[in-house]
C-alpha cells in the first residue's frame, strides 16, 4: 500500500514563493507518474503539474507555467512543486497524485491528504 504524505503549505503575499513535497511511502514496483492537483473554493480539482512516461514529460497548467517547477527526487520518492510570483488566483488545497505499480495489485492512482495555499493579495 502506497501512502502520499504532503507538506509545505501555507500563507504568502502576493508575488512570494512556496515549496510543496510529497513524499511516497510504502510498497511499489514502479512509480508511473507524479502530478500536482489544486482545488480552490468552489472549483473542481484540476492538474497544476505532471511528470509522466517514465518521468520523461513534463505538463504544466497553462496559468502556472513559467511561475511554478515540478520535480522529483528519486532517491527520496519524493515530489516537490516550488510556487514562485505567487497570485491570489493560486489559493486552493493543493494534492499530489501517484500513479504506482505493483505486482500484486497493479496499477493505482494515489492522493495526498492535500495542503492548503494561500495567497494574500
Amino acid at each position: 500500500q502506497v501512502q502520499l504524505v504532503e507538506s509545505g503549505g501555507g500563507l504568502v503575499q502576493a508575488g512570494g514563493s512556496l515549496r510543496l513535497s510529497c513524499a511516497v511511502l510504502g510498497r511499489w514496483n514502479t512509480i508511473n507518474s507524479m502530478a500536482w492537483y489544486r482545488q480552490g473554493p468552489g472549483k473542481q480539482r484540476d492538474m497544476v503539474a505532471e511528470i509522466t512516461n517514465s518521468f520523461t514529460r513534463i505538463n504544466y497548467e497553462d496559468s502556472v507555467k513559467g511561475r511554478f517547477t515540478i520535480s522529483r527526487d528519486s532517491a527520496k520518492s519524493t515530489v516537490y512543486l516550488q510556487m514562485n510570483s505567487l497570485k491570489p488566483e493560486d489559493t486552493a488545497v493543493y494534492f499530489c497524485n501517484v500513479n504506482a505499480y505493483d505486482f500484486a495489485t497493479g496499477s493505482q492512482t494515489y492522493w495526498g491528504q492535500g495542503t492548503q495555499v494561500t495567497v494574500g493579495s
